[in-house]
This record gives structure tokens, C-alpha cells and sequence, in this order.
């Protein structure tokens, strides 16, 4: 059995993850904060992007003390795993993510000697057995923190299950779409059911889809 993905975006109204002359995404308000937190809580390790990391230097934490309380009642680390999906590796030692109090994993695409900082590397075969070989490492819940090339990759292989979108009041423009235009999304994927969604304050809206799956 894999591990379960959960794709968690902050996106505008024209699906944007980034202004059109790019850098780090500041899309989200305090009540998208919340949400992204709750989805860290749930999961046991959260993927992201090695431009993703560089561009932002470091990764999401959970901060609110009732989160932490929760996770420590459960015999759960504080934070999720961070898992870094990397074509070949190379970070900057001075990134702040180095820093962080967490556990650093590193899937590496290609063959190499990856990167320091990490506890554990992993080659990248394919998403269905490494999803696979986390789910057996007791990381059975993740979340997806972007980019857009990893969401596409997940989507691509069929294998994300869910999608937590946080849509922001903002029109962008530009070509920074969270899924991007050359993503060649395999049949029987277009299907998704509304299964929560939450005025999350400041004119932002929360929604929860999950995969339509054919019987």
C-alpha cells in the first residue's frame, strides 16, 4: 500500500501560485495559515520541490501550540518529515531550512552524491514505488507543498489523492500556473468531488477535493 498525497496550494483566482514576474509565492492569509497547518498536523511528511526550497529557503512549520499538543499526544514528532525532491541535490548549506527543527529526507531523481544536511537519501525510481517504500518507512500521510513541476510529476504518475486549494482574491496573470500547460494528465484523472469547503475570512475560500475514482 502507498502513502496517501494531499496536494495543498494557495492559489489566486486565475490559478496562479506566483506574480507574473515570479519569485516566492505570499499568496494566503491567516485563515489559509490555519489550513495549511491542520494539513501538516495530519500528515506525516510533506514533499517539496528543491526550487521551491531555494526560492523560499525554508519550509513550513506547525506553530500553534494546540497542533503540537496534539501531534506529542499521538507519540508523533512535533513537525512532518521533510521530504525534498531533488534532481541531483546541491543546497546552499546557509539555507534557514538546514536550521529548522526537523528531519530532512532527500529523494534524488538521478543518480549522485546528493547533498549534506539530510538524515536519510532515497533514489526516485518511480513515485509509485517510493510512495510505496515511505508508506513501509511509517510515513503514510503527506502532504504536497509545491511546485508546480512536483504537482505535475505526482499528477502525471496518478498519484495524488486529494487537492486542498486555498483560493485567494488576487488576479496574477503571467505564466506561473499551479499546474503547468505541458502537464500530460493520464485518462480518468479529471474527475474530483467538492468535499469540504470554509469561508476562511478575508475573502478567501477553502477547498477540499477528493479523487472520483471509477468502480
Amino acid at each position: 500500500m502507498r502513502a496517501q498525497t494531499r496536494l495543498v496550494l494557495a492559489i489566486s483566482l486565475d490559478g496562479r501560485l506566483a506574480p507574473a514576474g515570479g519569485g516566492p509565492a505570499q499568496l494566503g492569509g491567516s485563515g489559509d495559515r490555519r489550513a495549511l497547518e491542520q494539513a501538516l498536523a495530519w500528515a506525516d511528511g510533506c514533499l517539496i520541490g528543491a526550487s521551491t526550497l531555494r526560492q523560499h529557503g525554508s519550509t513550513c512549520l506547525i506553530r500553534d501550540g494546540d497542533l503540537l499538543d496534539q501531534r506529542l499526544s499521538q507519540g508523533r514528532p512535533p513537525q512532518p518529515t521533510a521530504i525534498v525532491v531533488s534532481r541531483s541535490g546541491g543546497f546552499a548549506a546557509e539555507l534557514p531550512f538546514f536550521a529548522q527543527p526537523i528531519a530532512r529526507w532527500l529523494l534524488l531523481a538521478e543518480s549522485g552524491p546528493g547533498a549534506p544536511g539530510f538524515e536519510r537519501q532515497l533514489p526516485l525510481p518511480s513515485w509509485g514505488q517510493v510512495l510505496e517504500r515511505l508508506a513501509g518507512e511509517g510515513l503514510q500521510r503527506l502532504v504536497v507543498l509545491g511546485g508546480a513541476q512536483l504537482a505535475a510529476s505526482l499528477l502525471t504518475a496518478n498519484c495524488i489523492d486529494a487537492l486542498q486549494l486555498t483560493l485567494c482574491p488576487l488576479l496574477l496573470g503571467g505564466e506561473h500556473t499551479w499546474l503547468p500547460a505541458t502537464a500530460l494528465l493520464p485518462e480518468g484523472l479529471a474527475g474530483w468531488r467538492l468535499e469540504q469547503h470554509q469561508d476562511l475570512g478575508g475573502d478567501e475560500l477553502l477547498l477540499h477535493y477528493g479523487r472520483v475514482r471509477p468502480a
